[in-house]
């Protein structure tokens, strides 16, 4: 008797799902497979779509200022760790470091729940590389869904091309970081879980509790860490204005640049991404470059490239 077509069906259903459940754990369970790669894979990112619901749960467990600030803080922390070292070291190699604090940054930024550093860069690179052309998956010619986050659902941009990234891909400690991407932001909320039940025993006139410092220091912080990160694909290729005349449609946005600690000037950098600085004026505040100088000072960084004279002049669009 021949096999029906939902018989077929049945086990091919079940191998998705088993794959997209691994691969929350384990980026390297299974390949990429055939089929269309620009397909939203809804079954690997359920995670991503808890993560936002459970931001709703502000409702239940309430609000202290001790939270707020800890979900400040971490947004800060993790912000810095994404454009200084994920973006302006990993991607863009704009300074040096020892492998110590490569590494210390990397976890933090691992933190971020934006995948592993190697990934981050690999994508990253390519964007550059291809920027607002075809190539680009997050160019916002492809629309504003597709630029802010529907690329990264898909399962394209599930791979990371280690061919680009061979100058990195070398450390062992940040392929681990790239393989378990779930690791670090999972200690993380548990962590703030465990902090939050003991303030609630031992201080408990800080009004927090376990709960309450998960949701708002862990899915909260970390939600609005994304958007606010990736509106630098979707947004500062958009709207802003264009002091140098790139091949692409990058953009100088001043909000963007405050809330992303810098990246914002975005059309600067585009013009010189090799550049540890991004705000080329004295009047555009780049606080991760600040925060970068900083750790020059103490010596936990090094030979912050800087941007060429001959290449802060503007050069406008051509009539």
């Amino acid at each position: 008797m021949p096999e029906s077509s939902s018989d077929a069906t049945t086990p091919s259903l079940w191998r998705r799902a088993v794959r997209a459940t691994l691969l929350w754990f384990d980026t390297s369970a299974a390949a990429v497979d055939d089929g269309d790669l620009d397909r939203i894979d809804w079954l690997r990112v359920v995670p991503f779509i808890a993560l936002h619901l459970a931001c709703l749960t502000v409702f239940w467990v309430g609000f202290s200022w001790f939270a707020l600030w800890t979900a400040v803080a971490l947004y800060a922390v993790r912000m810095f760790a994404i454009t200084g070292f994920y973006h302006r070291y990993f991607a863009h190699k704009a300074f040096k470091t020892s492998r110590p604090v490569q590494f210390a940054f990397a976890v933090v930024g691992a933190a971020s729940v934006q995948r592993g550093p190697l990934w981050w860069a690999a994508h990253h690179r390519h964007h550059h590389r291809h920027a607002d052309t075809e190539h680009d998956v997050h160019s916002p010619r492809h629309g504003f869904f597709r630029s802010h986050m529907g690329w990264f659902l898909t399962r394209r941009g599930f791979g990371t091309n280690f061919d680009s990234i061979k100058d990195i891909a070398r450390f062992p400690e940040l392929r681990l970081l790239d393989r378990f991407d779930i690791l670090v932001p999972a200690l993380l909320a548990v962590g703030l879980y465990a902090l939050g039940s003991w303030l609630e025993a031992a201080h408990p006139g800080l009004g927090t509790t376990g709960p309450q410092l998960l949701v708002w220091g862990f899915f909260v912080s970390t939600i609005v860490l994304f958007h606010a990160t990736v509106t630098i694909n979707s947004l500062a290729h958009r709207w802003g204005t264009r002091r140098f005349a790139t091949r692409d449609d990058s953009r100088n946005n001043a909000f963007l640049a405050l809330i992303t600690f810098g990246e914002g000037w975005h059309n600067n950098h585009h013009h010189f991404p090799g550049s540890a600085r991004q705000g080329f004026a004295w009047y555009e505040l780049d606080l991760t470059y600040l925060g970068l100088r900083a750790m020059a000072l103490l010596g936990l960084v090094r030979d912050l490239k800087p941007v060429p004279a001959d290449m802060r002049t503007a050069r406008p669009e051509s009539a």
